[in-house]
């Protein structure tokens, strides 16, 4: 399998430029191209194997996104949903999981964070709430829903007091859809608001966040809120290696106002787009270097120790970071040219800062990762 995946997404990347506006417009992935993904294997990349998945090292995962955002990045960012949203499978009993998971082209998608309540009833929980960022859940046949379990009317905790979550598994006739994405940038996510009023989830339909592994495997061994920053940073590399690949190509042709010179020839351009691929580079080695690392240790069954999670999660971040300073110097030296809905790079500029907002990878990690490399008391909940 090594290698086929990354293969399939680059025979995606023409297509996906060419319907990149189209995407934008109908502010969701048509389904037409979310079931191309669903052939391609891309929503198996992290299912289990026993379970017909293809229990994929998350490096090659990441790279098969990367590669898809240099077609569009709100395409991308629906398979990287789709894909890390597959993990839930390996803490459902056996029974569940393969009821979920009836076809190679089974799509979950949805939202760990536990913006709901699941209230404890007799054969399961009764669930209630409204989560935002629902990314591709419009064309998903089931939608995981993150929520605090309440049982005798008291909120369940870990030992530490913190409220300890559930992922509800919920077939999409359960699910009300709201029209909210009305965005900036990764307008193509549909990462729509879904709502959920009272709908009964069966004890074996919900997973732990943070608690039990069913399959002791060494993708599981991930945090799932790793993998979903691992996703973003992923979705900012691809877009960073489009931005300056169209600059390079528009440097080649256009002769800025008032200049004798190509924008190519100015050596303001030399200086940027030497940068923009510094920052790329550099920020895209650490990205996978913190993976491969965290991956070499999960396969000796050792689980994911502190030190690996924390430096997963602070490359990821830079490395969305990173890519939006990248991003801006193509933007910028574009000049006029970049403003105009016919250039990729004013799309590729509005996706990477809302890509830049998300909670996965915002400043607060920086302060998390920085207290634990200066050795303070730190709560690792977040990691």
């Amino acid at each position: 399998m090594s290698g086929q995946i990354v293969a399939r997404a680059e025979a995606l990347v023409e297509t996906l430029l060419k319907r990149a506006e189209e995407i934008e417009e109908a502010r969701r992935l048509p389904a037409d191209l979310s079931d191309a993904f669903a052939r391609a294997g891309f929503y198996r990349l992290c299912v289990p194997e026993i379970y017909g998945g293809l229990e994929a090292p998350p490096m090659e995962t990441m790279r098969a996104v990367e590669t898809l955002a240099r077609g569009d990045g709100s395409a991308a960012w629906c398979v990287f949903i789709g894909a890390t949203s597959g993990t839930i499978l390996a803490s459902l009993p056996e029974e569940a999981a393969r009821e979920i998971f009836a076809t190679p082209e089974t799509l979950l998608c949805g939202v760990f964070a536990p913006r709901g309540t699941a209230t404890a009833e007799e054969g399961g929980y009764r669930v209630e709430g409204q989560w935002p960022w629902g990314s591709g859940t419009e064309n998903a046949d089931w939608i995981l829903a993150g929520c605090r379990v309440i049982r005798d009317g008291e909120v369940e905790t870990f030992p530490n007091g913190v409220p300890r979550p559930g992922a509800m598994m919920l077939s999409r006739d359960q699910v009300e859809f709201l029209d909210t994405w009305h965005v900036t940038g990764l307008a193509g996510t549909g990462s729509t608001d879904f709502k959920v009023d009272g709908a009964f989830v069966p004890e074996r339909r919900v997973g732990g966040i943070g608690g039990q592994r069913r399959l002791d495997r060494p993708l599981y061994a991930f945090p799932q809120f790793g993998l979903l920053s691992m996703g973003i940073a992923a979705v900012s590399l691809g877009m960073t290696r489009a931005a300056i690949d169209e600059l390079v190509a528009l440097a080649d042709v256009k002769t800025p106002t008032m200049s004798s010179r190509t924008l190519a020839r100015r050596p303001s351009t030399q200086s940027d787009v030497a940068r923009a691929e510094a920052l790329l580079r550099s920020a895209r080695a650490f990205y996978y270097e913190a993976i491969e690392e965290a991956w070499e240790v999960a396969q000796r069954g050792e689980g994911l120790p502190l030190a690996q999670r924390r430096d997963v999660r602070l490359a990821t971040t830079h490395a969305t970071h990173a890519s939006a300073q990248a991003i801006d110097l193509m933007y910028n030296l574009a000049g006029g040219t970049s403003v105009y809905r016919s250039s990729p790079l004013q799309r590729i500029f509005r996706d990477v800062h809302v890509a830049t907002q998300h909670m996965m990878v915002s400043t607060g990690t920086l302060e998390l990762t920085g207290r634990l490399l200066l050795g303070l008391e730190t709560d690792v909940a977040q990691l």
